[in-house]
């Protein structure tokens, strides 16, 4: 199985978080979104991955290093694919054409799910959707009266359905999806201005080719700040029951965190060499590693690396590495490197 995964966005409804690292690298409950991804597309497949294929803009060195990394660590071989300019879905994975062979997991690398299921390998294709509130807002699918799916309909401006399409597809011939991809844009074929993989999906559906829905259980975006931070909280959850069922092979808090007179209200993540001091920390916190905490108050937020918080009542906020943040309650948004002083 090889897992593509299209992360070239900037992600600017993240920022400043992502001023200094793309999106997918931002942690949730200590790893990646993008390495949150790919282990649970793993457990949902069921079988080793042989391939990762990443299509990124102009990152930088250590990025890709770290995307090797990841794919490393699953057993897996990363490949490094460039987008150069947005043109849509179907252009940004035919940038990684090389790699769409055989049976494939495309992944947009902005959302975290939950499901219940294992990948049906003799299926022809499976999209992964959601009910949803406004469907206007997604791209929905419509079913027939067997489960498969009938039509692939892009932001439609009136109801046809609410079974959104989460991002995540599986298709067993990957080859077949690949020319069709390529077919749109040798033909100049656009929807709403850019050529979508929706469109090869349906081509596909009219030779013949029979794609069923996959339903999940939890859709965990990893939009925007505040959706980012309710994802940390949700998987903060999933991790603590896992943790207290015996089934995590590690604990959410590090052997090296140094507690002074504080109190931990689980669930928490707390990595390697925290100190806490004075403070109350959680529920819902994540803590990266080298990070201190004094005299402070902190729930349902993400704090990433060397981050120093002190004299604060913290909630529903996000720090990047390298922060100072000293002064009173706030909910905050604060890119890497900054200092505040109040």
């Amino acid at each position: 199985m090889k897992i593509i995964i299209p992360m070239a966005g900037r992600g600017t409804r993240m920022r400043p978080h992502t001023l200094t690292v793309p999106k997918p690298l931002v942690p949730i409950a200590g790893k990646p979104i993008v390495q949150r991804l790919v282990e649970d597309i793993a457990v949902v497949c069921n079988e080793p991955i042989e391939e990762i294929a990443f299509i990124i803009g102009d990152f930088g060195a250590q990025v890709e290093r770290d995307l090797s990394a990841i794919a490393e660590r699953m057993g897996a071989k990363a490949k490094i694919y460039y987008q150069d300019q947005p043109l849509g879905t179907a252009h940004a994975l035919l940038c990684a054409k090389e790699s769409i062979t055989g049976p494939v997991v495309i992944a947009f690398a902005d959302t975290l799910f939950k499901a219940d299921f294992t990948l049906d390998k003799t299926k022809d294709g499976i999209i992964w959707v959601q009910r949803v509130e406004n469907p206007s807002s997604f791209g929905v699918i419509k079913t027939d009266e067997q489960g498969y799916i009938t039509d692939f309909v892009e932001k439609p401006t009136h109801f046809v359905s609410d079974l959104a399409i989460i991002g995540i597809y599986y298709v067993k011939n990957g080859d077949m999806l690949r020319d069709e991809m390529q077919y749109l844009l040798d033909n100049d074929i656009k929807d709403k201005g850019e050529y979508q993989l929706t469109n090869a999906l349906e081509n596909m559906k009219q030779k013949g080719f029979k794609f069923v829905p996959g339903r999940i259980s939890e859709w965990l975006d990893c939009g925007n700040k505040d959706s980012t931070v309710g994802t940390n909280s949700r998987y903060l959850d999933y991790l603590h029951e896992r943790e207290s069922a015996g089934k995590l092979q590690e604990s959410l808090v590090a052997a090296s965190v140094k507690n002074h007179n504080s109190i931990i209200i689980p669930p928490v993540y707390i990595g390697e060499n925290v100190q806490l001091h004075n403070s109350v920390i959680g529920p819902h916190v994540s803590i990266g590693a080298h990070s201190v905490v004094k005299n402070s108050v902190v729930h349902s937020s993400l704090i990433q690396q060397n981050t120093l918080i002190e004299n604060a009542i913290i909630g529903n906020s996000m720090l990047g590495s390298h922060v100072k943040y000293q002064g009173r309650a706030s909910d905050l948004s604060i890119g890497d490197y900054t200092q505040v002083k109040l």
